[in-house]
């Protein structure tokens, strides 16, 4: 008897799984507001130079930039009893006196001066939090596997509250920096142990659902951010409103159970059973809960037992060909994923529309995308849809390189297609990442590929730094990474109704069963195009 098995005697989808999906689910509208934060929080509104002190009942005037607009950085040099320069002549100088800024919005911009030479610091606090979560990956994944799925779970949300509600204190930028890079740290730690307890607890049949569920909360938090944004223009309270709610998020996570198979597979027989059976009282099968024994766990979960008795690292996802194949493969669709989808979800401001309309359509976006992923992964499959989902996405970002940036009903149309299409690929990533790892590798492989998205989220914004010397480049990096990661996906096994593996010698007989079935068409084919031997005359 499997654990799938197992799972279906005291209730695969029953209350329990909609109570678990929905505890599991909640956070993570939360986590939309603290990934996407620094759109409204770090928004760079107008600004021009400050007049010197003894100019500011004189009529001032600002020097034209190349582009005929008034310059941002630049001032006047201010002699006392000479003669007002006009808008092309006269020595210029930095902002001396600071900044006069055209906003209704408290930002970290206006408050620590993020503009013109320290323009850069503005997206280092973005890196700074991308940095965070791709620490947190490979520690927290680790910490998972040594210490349970669950106690991760409420540490991770206890860091992120008091975290994101320190931030909201900041006396200097490094200090901010510093917090956020905890919240980045802790987003890992809820992200991997919410996956792998949903697919954990979710019967094969309805994972996709419970994923794809679990996936719109965060596409509910995009369209939540805008709102909070808009009502709490103060940077600091709008920080404070989106960390303290996950306080009480780490109360109720008290209520969701420890994986099952890590605690078999950690020799916690007993706890294991008593938690079966509390699932078989939730979901209505108190007698069949009751029924399970110790002994019958051993018996039954022997194979994963004794795999259990060896013990794995981050070196076993490259000592075997298959897993090599499946952590290179994913390790470039993650990157590729994670890369052009900060791209273009934190480029907001640039296509020149309300950003806070803006953010609600691209929030808007992903619930057809995810709908329409949900159902082809369901159908078609997780490979399919995952190498045209990136292969779509990459020819979005490559068609912007010939649309002029007038044209900025079609530049956004474009780039909201892309995200959404990024946005499913998200979704099926990680589900299909969690059904191709086994049990024994599969917080570590997920802790890796978590790694190499955050690696793609923290270089698209360097990578936009190449638009200065011609605006096509970034895109055109944007856009080939994403084909590759689309091509890197045809690479992978199928998932479709199939069971988790749960050690390795389940995937290399996975991937053996797969060779031969796809040998055996071939081989027949040949045998036909044989030609017959016939007597001579």
């Amino acid at each position: 008897m499997t654990f799938s098995e197992i799972l279906d005697r005291v209730g695969s989808m029953g209350p329990f799984q909609y109570l678990h999906v929905t505890l599991l689910a909640l956070p993570v509208l939360g986590i939309a507001n603290h990934s996407l934060l620094q759109i409204f929080t770090a928004t760079t509104p107008d600004h021009h130079c400050r007049p010197p002190p003894n100019a500011s009942l004189e009529p001032w005037v600002l020097p034209m930039g190349p582009n005929g607009k008034p310059e941002k950085c630049l001032r006047f040099v201010h002699l006392p009893n000479a003669s007002l320069p006009n808008d092309t002549q006269g020595a210029t100088e930095p902002c001396l006196d600071g900044w006069i800024y055209n906003s209704t919005r408290d930002t970290i911009v206006i408050e620590w001066d993020l503009v013109c030479g320290s323009n850069k610091l503005k997206e280092m606090a973005q890196s700074v939090f991308m940095a965070g979560i791709l620490v947190g990956g490979p520690v927290f994944g680790e910490l998972s596997d040594r210490f349970g799925r669950k106690p991760i779970l409420t540490w991770s949300y206890l860091l992120l509250a008091a975290s994101g509600s320190s931030a909201a204190f900041s006396p200097s930028l490094t200090v901010y920096m510093i917090f956020r890079f905890l919240c980045g740290c802790s987003i890992s730690g809820i992200s991997l142990s919410t996956v792998i307890l949903n697919v954990e607890w979710v019967p094969t049949s309805r994972r996709a659902i419970s994923s794809t569920t679990i996936g719109y909360c965060y596409t509910i938090g995009q369209f939540i951010l805008p709102g909070l944004a808009y009502a709490i223009p103060q940077w600091r309270w709008l920080q404070l409103s989106v960390s303290a709610a996950f306080f009480i998020f780490s109360l109720l996570s008290w209520w969701v159970p420890e994986s099952i198979r890590w605690l078999v597979l950690s020799g916690k027989f007993s706890k294991a059973l008593k938690t079966l059976q509390r699932v078989a009282t939730f979901n209505g099968k108190k007698e069949e809960g009751e029924k399970l024994t110790v002994e019958e766990l051993k018996f039954n979960l022997q194979k994963e037992i004794t795999s259990a008795k060896v013990k794995y690292g981050l070196s076993d996802l490259f000592r075997v060909s298959i897993l090599r194949r499946v952590t290179f493969c994913l390790s470039l669709a993650w990157f590729a994923t994670g890369f052009a989808y900060y791209s273009l979800a934190m480029g907001v401001e640039e296509f020149g529309v309300n950003i806070y309309i803006l953010q609600i359509i691209f929030g808007g976006v992903d619930i057809p995308a995810k709908f329409i992923t949900i159902l082809s992964i369901s159908y078609l499959g997780r490979r399919i849809t995952q190498g045209f989902l990136l292969f779509l996405a990459g020819v979005a970002i490559l068609a912007l390189i010939f649309v002029s940036s007038e044209m900025q009903l079609l530049r956004t149309a474009l780039a909201v297609f892309g995200k959404g299409c990024l946005s499913g690929s998200f979704s099926c990533l990680f589900l299909y990442t969690s059904e191709l790892y086994p049990t024994v590798l599969r917080q570590t492989g997920m802790g890796i590929s978590n790694v190499w998205a955050r690696v793609g989220s923290m270089t698209a914004p360097l990578v936009k730094i190449t638009g200065e010397l011609q605006p096509f480049i970034p895109n055109v990096i944007f856009g080939t990474m994403t084909l590759l990661g689309g091509s890197a996906a045809f690479f992978l096994l199928e998932t479709l109704n199939r069971p988790l593996p749960e050690t390795i010698e389940d995937i290399q007989d996975w991937y053996q069963q797969t060779k031969k079935t796809k040998q055996e068409p071939e081989a027949e084919k040949a045998s036909q195009t044989i030609p017959l031997k016939t007597g001579g005359p």
